[in-house]
């Protein structure tokens, strides 16, 4: 009996050997070794699992749903959600959107960060496959749903977090219209050379302190000994705080008020004192025809139009961030009023023309200036903060970049914060 169970074993062991080699020799018909092809193969679908797309795909236009978030209400007729919402309006009316392609999130507090998440993903419900947030505070709650949710896109405005993907940045050279409009408060303020100013944030912010220095250059160009004071609201919207501040300035003996904050309220306290002002963000003439001068606008349907396009033609991702100045008529500063000095447009037209060359930008080791003619002077100077420290050596290279980057954190000589 054993030795019968001793002889099956064995022809069981032959007839599995044998149907192990005729296998083996089945899978080597093709002449390749398919042991090592299936190896290389599976690592190749690995890694083809594990890739992720490069460049964001296209969104037809049909399909294209935008959200917009303000920090206001562009119902208020002027100011930074007036104005970016005109961009919305002019980028619509460029590439044929229905209004129900539009969705807007009014009066969302950019320090509110449950405020700005609930907003952008009610915006996401409702369908929207392109987000813009118009508020520095909006950046970080961008930058973590960008993550969250990768089929949509978002645009920041103002600050400097972006990927390669689906989350960008964008900003302009404001500095260089608020340089010009420097020249027309300069070109006013001839009594005792005070220059108010009403800012959001000082030296805590590249985009607030680069304002301010450029300005005050602009300023300094025609009005060499004047002085450009400021004051802090510690916060983009604060209508009441953003008139006490400029009467403060007033009642110093500012003889014109410039701005950044988000309502036309500072202009409207210089009209009521008799004196003059350069507003922000759009033309705040009407809203104070007896004091302002000018103001440096933004055109934002130039960046939303840019922008709305790519995500159409699928080139968002190759877009990145975006940074356009004069020469892409971006920014600019409004037409002057007839509260400006004779010559103020000459001299602004002359600045500009050297910003949209090229030969010139705002923070160089090269100080501009006008002779007894009116004529253009270029100098060869250092540019120091109000404590002395040179920035910039004698016809250095413009540092204009610190201010895309983040990185200025001084006031130039000549500004006094109170």
């Amino acid at each position: 009996m054993k030795k019968l169970l001793s002889l099956l074993l064995v022809i069981c062991l032959v007839a599995s050997m044998t149907m192990l080699v005729s296998c083996g020799d089945k899978d080597n018909d093709n002449g390749k070794d398919n042991t090592g092809d299936g190896d290389n193969n599976k690592g190749k679908n690995n890694e083809k699992d594990d890739e992720k797309p490069t460049s964001f795909p296209a969104i037809s236009k049909e399909n294209l749903k935008i959200g917009v978030i303000h920090i206001g209400d562009p119902a208020d007729g002027s100011g930074y959600s007036y104005t970016h919402d005109l961009g919305i309006q002019g980028m619509q009316r460029n590439l044929g959107l229905s209004d129900n392609q539009i969705v807007r999130k009014l009066n969302v507090d950019d320090g509110d960060t449950t405020a700005i998440r609930t907003a952008i993903e009610e915006c996401i419900t409702d369908g929207c496959n392109l987000i813009f947030g118009t508020s520095y505070g909006y950046m970080q709650p961008m930058n973590d749903l960008a993550k969250q949710f990768p089929e949509v896109l978002f645009s920041h405005g103002t600050g400097y977090m972006s990927n390669d993907y689906n989350f960008n940045n964008y900003f302009g050279r404001i500095y260089q219209a608020r340089y010009l409009a420097g020249i027309a408060a300069g070109l006013k303020a001839t009594q005792g050379g005070k220059v108010g100013y009403v800012s959001a944030y000082g030296t805590e912010l590249a985009e607030t302190c680069s304002g301010i220095n450029a300005f005050a250059l602009g300023v300094q160009s025609v009005n060499p000994t004047a002085v450009v004071y400021v004051k802090s609201l510690s916060s983009w919207y604060d209508p009441g705080m953003e008139t006490a501040c400029a009467n403060s300035l007033i009642d110093m003996g500012c003889e014109v008020i410039a701005q950044h904050c988000d309502t036309a309220n500072p202009q409207i306290a210089a009209q009521t004192s008799g004196v003059f002002g350069c507003g922000y963000n759009s033309n705040m003439t009407p809203q104070a025809p007896n004091a302002h001068l000018t103001a440096p606008i933004w055109n934002w349907d130039v960046y939303y139009t840019t922008a709305a396009q790519a995500a159409i033609d699928g080139k968002f991702s190759e877009m990145g961030n975006y940074y356009g100045g004069l020469k892409e008529g971006f920014v600019d500063v409004s037409p002057l009023s007839d509260n400006c000095v004779e010559g103020t447009q000459d001299k602004i037209d002359a600045v500009k023309a050297l910003i949209i060359t090229g030969e010139w930008d705002v923070f160089s080791g090269v100080k501009l200036s006008f002779d007894e003619n009116g004529a253009l002077v270029k100098t060869d100077a250092d540019l120091k903060d109000n404590q002395g420290k040179v920035i910039v050596a004698t016809g250095g290279a413009s540092v204009a970049d610190s201010v895309l980057q983040g990185s200025m954190n001084y006031f130039v000589a000549g500004v006094d914060l109170k």
